[in-house]
């Protein structure tokens, strides 16, 4: 697994990608189920915080392989977050 540190630009730039479509989202449909967006912002910023706790309060584990799964296990979350997020708004476009 990468640093620490990229791994938090990588939580970043995704999540920074699902909040720029969220507000393009926004910015096209005017107040068209605005509240539904903006819970899904919220949504995902709380889901922010909490892969960057993990990442910053990961316990010293005597064995690397246990670590790397630990970092992998995360990395999954946040791909399984970002394609999530990216699913509900593309379902409020269609609706």
């Amino acid at each position: 697994m990468a640093k620490k540190r990229e791994l938090k630009k990588d939580i970043d730039f995704l999540v920074n990608e699902v909040i720029s479509d969220c507000y393009t989202y926004l910015y096209l449909n005017g107040t068209k189920k605005q509240d539904q967006v903006i819970d899904l912002m919220n949504e995902v910023v709380e889901k922010r915080n909490e892969l960057i706790y993990r990442v910053n309060h990961s316990e010293k584990k005597a064995d690397k392989k246990q670590t790397r799964e630990y970092f992998k296990s995360i990395f999954n979350d946040l791909l399984v977050m970002v394609d999530h997020s990216f699913s509900k708004l593309s379902e409020l476009t269609k609706a």
